[in-house]
């Protein structure tokens, strides 16, 4: 008898380790659906590897400082998924074989930016609509969430609806923390300070790519952030309409 109920706990143990084993995968999804690692709520990420940046164009650095300019007229052409690869290398892409550096100099190297890229109905070829998060370190596109969400964005931008006619447009967002842990409060300053560089980064390509960009930095920020369902602590400081101009 002692026996018996010796392998009826056994059995039991096994049972229930076998359960567990079977179900993780199905409470893992589940708890990365309800809390993310950035802290944003109910969105489940999809990556996309993006194709390999150029290192070599055929526009001078000269040509696209001089002929660079503030575009807010756009046609419907999409862009190709090539080029926004290089549009997101060109913001936060790594530029070191073996390292960490990025494209834009950063107080302490310490990069608190993120970039997201807000996608319309056939803005991109080859890409669903919808708000996609740069990952520089695995130069991947990450689908926060499906849908065209560019009249959104540019309703929370005092209603500047030519910003919705860009096929995509680009938020440049900062994460205080990782700077301010070293410098402050000074930090926040340096943060913006990046943010211009980024931005400048992203006209310059743009322009060596044949396409155009404009600028927005009025926008209610809770409300960007809301929309994109980005995480509270990256603030949006700066929104770049991309597209061919008319």
């Amino acid at each position: 008898m002692l026996i018996y109920l010796t392998r009826r706990k056994i059995l039991k143990k096994i049972t229930n380790y076998l359960m567990a084993f079977l179900l993780m995968p199905f409470f893992s999804i589940k708890k990365a659906m309800a809390r993310n690692g950035d802290g944003t709520n109910g969105r489940m990420e999809r990556q996309m590897n993006l194709p390999k940046p150029r290192f070599k164009g055929e526009v001078s650095v000269e040509h696209a400082i001089k002929h660079r300019r503030t575009i807010r007229s756009y046609l419907s052409k999409p862009l190709t998924l090539e080029q926004l690869s290089q549009i997101f290398w060109a913001a936060q892409g790594i530029t070191e074989d073996r390292g960490y550096k990025r494209s834009a100099p950063s107080g302490g190297a310490l990069y608190p930016m993120d970039i997201y890229s807000v996608v319309g109905d056939d803005g991109v070829k080859g890409l669903k609509a919808g708000i996609y998060h740069y990952d520089s370190q695995k130069h991947s596109a990450l689908l926060i969430t499906e849908g065209d969400f560019r009249e959104d964005v540019a309703r929370t931008a005092l209603s500047q609806m030519w910003m919705a006619r860009a096929p995509l447009n680009l938020v440049i967002t900062a994460e205080y923390s990782r700077i301010t842990s070293k410098y402050g409060s000074r930090g926040e300053r340096y943060a913006m300070i990046e943010a211009g560089h980024v931005g400048q980064n992203i006209f310059l390509q743009v322009e060596a790519l044949g396409l155009r960009a404009g600028i927005v930095g009025s926008f209610h920020d809770s409300d960007v952030a809301r929309i994109m369902k980005i995480s509270k602590s990256h603030e949006p400081l700066l929104i770049l309409p991309v597209g061919y101009a008319e």
